[in-house]
């Protein structure tokens, strides 16, 4: 074989494998949820439900996050809510304190030792099997709550994922115009891998689960958020994502915000090869497809793009891989202009989707590196 011939196929192979983790798997998923629908008997829920808040220093969210759960039409089967305090060193003992609710407990810990250890701790001390996870940022819609815990009248369904939904839908940034296309393109992905099989995560902002699924959980994780269901799902139940549950919050106005929380997914996603190797392997991963499709094959993406960049380079004399040159050199130059237009402080609906395509690669590469030097951190900082 010559060496064009070799990077023929390397251009070829690496354009192949970026189009199927962007393109290629979620056609392939919504295909197989329209063909192989698993159904979900979906019953109003009258058990008791258990609700658990993780708080680091967000004494000033939480009078209105409570007062978001307990205005949901489900209110009356609260019998807890657990803010599970991780270290806090503001007044969030005395705000919780006045506000005077019975249901409210919190569960304060000295140490700040993140998420994950505060979970393993927390969770076991709730007493109903049904449990809802939320963080101090988010409201929830009235219905939120109701439409999560409807989907436990069927046995197999073990985690129930909500959907997070941003208010400034007309942000004048074109950030955040790339992310609420990029949010889109994820719920789409998600709805449909829930109709086929499972969903391998949950979003973190507001999620359910049974009680006596839940197992405690390396205190280095990143992404509890889709430990913790796929734990659920290894033990032969489902993890649903449900849209009619949603909770509202702001997108962020930049792409070094966003980058800031998507390094920390990615580096995530990164971390669970490492610390659950058995779920790379089809045999002990009941959703296989969906687990490596989702969650890894996006950490090779930026190899891929590289890969086919440098051997459209090496290929450019031939004229048909000249005209492909011109038009990946377009792409890169279109999501350069996004960024312009973001410094600028303006909206570009026509290179937001690239801008945030390129950021997303560029993370990821920043995220890897965290990854190979160890630099795992289960505790959180705000980005907002």
């Amino acid at each position: 074989m010559t060496h064009n011939a070799i990077w023929q196929l390397t251009f070829w192979f690496s354009i192949i494998g970026v189009a199927y983790i962007f393109v290629g798997y979620p056609v392939l998923v919504f295909v197989m949820s329209r063909c192989w629908p698993l159904r979900t008997q979906k019953k109003v829920n009258t058990s008791p439900i258990s609700v658990v808040i993780v708080a680091f220093n967000e004494a000033t969210r939480l009078p209105q996050k409570i007062a978001s759960v307990l205005g949901s039409d489900d209110a009356h089967l609260m019998q807890e809510i657990l803010v599970a305090s991780d270290g806090s060193t503001d007044n969030t003992a005395e705000v919780i304190a006045s506000l005077n609710e019975p249901r409210v407990k919190l569960l304060a810990f000295a140490e700040r030792r993140g998420k994950p250890s505060v979970l393993n701790e927390a969770i076991p001390q709730c007493e109903n099997e049904l449990i809802v996870l939320t963080d101090a940022r988010q409201d929830l819609d009235r219905r939120a709550i109701a439409e999560l815990t409807a989907n436990f009248a069927d046995e197999t369904v073990g985690v129930v994922s909500g959907e997070l939904v941003f208010k400034a839908a007309d942000s004048t940034t074109t950030a955040a115009h790339g992310i609420g296309i990029y949010w889109k393109y994820e719920k789409f992905i998600r709805k449909h891998e829930g109709r086929f099989r499972s969903v391998p995560g949950a979003t973190g902002a507001l999620y359910a689960l049974r009680r006596s699924l839940f197992r405690p959980i390396p205190p280095q994780t990143i992404l509890d958020d889709v430990v913790i269901p796929m734990q659920a799902i290894a033990a032969s139940t489902r993890c649903l994502f449900e849209p009619a549950a949603i909770a509202y919050d702001l997108p962020s106005d930049s792409t070094s915000k966003e980058s800031i929380r998507k390094r920390r997914t990615i580096a995530g996603a990164a971390q669970l090869m490492v610390n659950h190797p058995g779920w790379l392997l089809p045999w002990r991963n009941p959703i296989w497809l969906e687990f490596v499709s989702h969650k890894l094959a996006r950490l090779v993406s930026p190899v891929l793009l590289g890969l086919a960049m440098i051997a459209n380079v090496l290929l450019s004399t031939n004229p048909i891989y000249g005209v492909l040159l011109t038009l990946h050199v377009t792409f890169y130059l279109s999501a350069l202009a996004g960024w312009l237009f973001q410094r600028a402080g303006q909206r570009s609906v026509l290179f937001g989707a690239q801008l945030m395509f390129v950021a997303l690669n560029l993370t990821t590469i920043a995220a890897l590196c965290d990854a190979f030097r160890g630099r795992f951190r289960a505790t959180w900082q705000r980005t907002a």
